[in-house]
């Protein structure tokens, strides 16, 4: 049996390691950019859509209900870096900062 996810993703039999969803930093990026472009409601239903499909891309791929939590509390962290990460300061990143 197989299973598809994604463009690139053909899962056949035997043992599946899942990559983590926290380091899916594409996943991060787009869901960070649309979550501060939208608002209310709107974000509320986007983010629960993508946690729900995240969850049950990683329930196909045979994970223990405790795992997929794990991977997607870790990514929801992640997607909260990289909305932070957005509104620091540039100066903040300098390399040529003085004690």
């Amino acid at each position: 049996m197989a299973a598809e996810f994604g463009e690139r993703t053909m899962v056949r039999g035997g043992e599946v390691v899942a990559f983590p969803l926290a380091a899916r930093a594409g996943d991060v990026d787009r869901c960070a950019r649309e979550l501060d472009r939208i608002h209310g409601a709107a974000a509320i239903h986007y983010w629960k859509s993508e946690c729900r499909r995240l969850a049950q891309q990683l329930s196909a791929l045979g994970l223990r209900e405790e795992e997929i939590r794990n991977e997607v509390l870790s990514f929801q962290a992640e997607v909260q870096i990289a909305i932070a990460e957005r509104y620091r300061p540039a100066a903040r990143n300098r390399s040529d900062s003085r004690p």
